[in-house]
């Protein structure tokens, strides 16, 4: 369980530019929220350590990569007990299509959001892989037209 922690404005201003630029120096980020470096570097490192920064990434462009398809797939299985939930969330690791998963309520178990580098290859990890797992009911897949917004980031 994840618990909340008391951030001041200074952390919040931390937060909002690391989002927005996560190469700064901490010079920088400290220029930027009005502190001096040793303290901001303190900051951050208590951030990451509470686990409120989870990581640092490059944002990548899928279609200039050649992965030129996303998709999602609702799944439903056969039986939804703890045991199998969990066994089938796990199994996701394992799935270099599958960059997103999520346990959902509803008609369906688990939302995949799949990035391919074409039809055939998501048709393929489809057929072969997904509809082929053990305790999967129902497949149903929605192929993304374009997308239409992107924010990762988290409003403060």
């Amino acid at each position: 369980m994840v618990m909340r922690v008391d951030l001041d404005a200074i952390d919040m201003k931390i937060l909002r530019e690391l989002q927005n630029d996560g190469r700064m120096t901490n010079v920088e980020l400290a220029e930027r929220v009005g502190i001096s470096a040793p303290p901001c570097l303190r900051r951050v490192r208590k951030l990451e350590e509470a686990g409120i920064i989870r990581g640092y990434r490059a944002l990548l462009n899928a279609p200039a990569l050649g992965y030129d398809l996303v998709a999602f797939c609702m799944v439903g299985l056969q039986h939804q007990s703890d045991a199998n939930l969990k066994a089938f969330a796990k199994q996701t690791a394992n799935w270099p299509l599958v960059r997103e998963a999520w346990m959902v309520s509803g008609e369906s178990d688990f939302l995949l959001q799949c990035v391919a580098e074409n039809l055939a290859a998501f048709q393929d990890f489809v057929i072969e892989e997904l509809t082929a797992t053990e305790n999967v009911d129902t497949v149903r897949t929605m192929l993304t037209i374009r997308q239409v917004k992107d924010v990762s980031l988290i409003e403060m």
